[in-house]
């Protein structure tokens, strides 16, 4: 039976000089790197107590995940939700040890051989995060800037052996693994000495990443940020020192849009990031006046990323996960919102006459311009969100909660 809604759409949009097939088929090959850390409000498995490096998740909403079977659980339900096939995220503190106690600078692959027979039973990548966080040698907030060479050397060997995880992953999954180190180093007062600390971070990434690993199983990453809790004054790992240390050093630079000044967009960043790099990684968040990780919404700054992804044809080149962690909501309705939001705009960027509006843009025609940006934001663009989800056999519209309520009522409500 013909789906007369969405002939329709195909028309209007083709009157644009749009394909809504195409922009179909481009979305369907996305593959989303999904945080199992919203799941348990970045709890991880290690028991070792409460968040530390500036991260807060806020609310007591009842059923957070509390071991592997759980997480992996509510990721599956999550899932079956989300249209297409994805990765999912990891921490170094999700590793799973059957119990025993492990030091993060002692993890292998083994302990995290469950997370790969998960993602291969379901045909997902992997990727991994070392953990420099919530732990008693990140409790000065420094890391691998820290004065004490013993402490540095413990952060080291950590982000060397998740490494060893992710070529692992890579090879087992046949998906590249991304690697983001990402420390919470700072200080909260105006400092006397900001080079020495981004000297002895410049030293501890390289020797983190001098053994050069095959791009086909692992791909280096850096995130910057430019302040957070506790180290509001001074962030060692700033947007310019990784920026230039990517730039010099063959890894990437991670943009997190929540990491920036507030009147900073990462949308502006991502054209100029590839101009001059391969690729550029992103964790798309929704800050709220400062770096909050709420949900990811349909909204500008996620629709204006996206439309900068396909704008530059970059689709390949731009390497997309997700970053938020929400207590005060059901958790995997939040996974499944910030997951389909970040789709939707995926494919509203799709359906966009990029080289008629660039054309305008370069013939000075900016009424024209103005006029069709405007209408474009009436087009039928439901219909087509509607098509995608019918093609990978999920729900369209708001009918998908009935199930996530259903578990919570089933499932989640159970857990104590």
């Amino acid at each position: 039976m013909k789906n007369e809604r969405y002939e329709f759409a195909k028309e209007v949009y083709a009157q644009a000089g749009v394909d809504t097939d195409a922009a179909i088929k481009a979305l369907s090959d996305v593959r989303i790197s999904i945080h199992c850390w919203q799941g348990d409000d970045v709890g991880g498995f290690e028991n070792s107590g409460a968040l530390s490096g500036g991260i807060a998740a806020t609310g007591n909403y009842p059923g957070k995940a509390r071991d592997a079977k759980e997480l992996m659980a509510d990721l599956d339900l999550a899932l079956s939700l989300i249209p297409g096939t994805h990765k999912i995220n990891i921490h170094a503190m999700y590793a799973i040890t059957d119990g025993k106690q492990v030091s993060r600078d002692k993890l292998e692959p083994k302990h995290f051989a469950k997370w790969v027979e998960y993602a291969k039973a379901r045909g997902l990548g992997l990727d991994i995060n070392p953990t420099l966080f919530s732990h008693p040698l990140a409790a000065s907030g420094l890391t691998l800037s820290h004065p004490s060479e013993s402490i540095r050397k413990f952060w080291i060997d950590h982000c060397i052996a998740m490494r060893k995880v992710g070529e692992y992953f890579g090879k087992e999954l046949g998906i590249p693994c991304v690697n983001n180190v990402w420390i919470p180093d700072g200080y909260k007062d105006v400092p006397a000495d900001r080079m020495g600390p981004r000297a002895r971070l410049k030293d501890s990434l390289d020797q983190i990443f001098a053994e050069k690993i095959d791009k086909r199983y692992l791909v280096d990453t850096v995130e910057s940020k430019v302040f957070g809790i506790g180290v509001e004054s001074y962030t060692v790992g700033s947007h310019e020192f990784y920026m230039n240390y990517a730039a010099k050093n063959d890894v990437l630079c991670l943009l997190d849009n929540g990491h920036f000044h507030p009147t900073e967009v990462v949308s502006d960043k991502i054209p100029s990031m590839l101009l001059f790099s391969d690729k550029v990684a992103l964790h798309v968040t929704r800050g709220v006046r400062w770096d909050s990780d709420h949900v990811v919404l349909f909204d500008d700054e996620t629709r204006e990323i996206a439309k900068e992804i396909v704008r530059c044809d970059a689709l390949d080149r731009v390497l997309i996960g997700l970053d938020f962690f929400d207590a005060s909501i059901n958790r995997v309705a939040a996974w499944v919102t910030g997951v389909r939001n970040m789709q939707k705009s995926l494919l509203y960027a799709l359906l966009m006459p990029h080289d008629k509006l660039r054309k305008l843009q370069d013939e000075g025609r900016f009424t024209r311009l103005m006029v069709m940006n405007e209408e474009l934001k009436a087009y039928p663009f439901g219909d087509v969100w509607a098509a995608f989800c019918k093609q990978h056999k999920v729900l369209p519209r708001e009918n998908w909660l009935n199930t996530v309520e259903q578990y919570e009522k089933d499932v989640l409500g159970l857990r104590i």
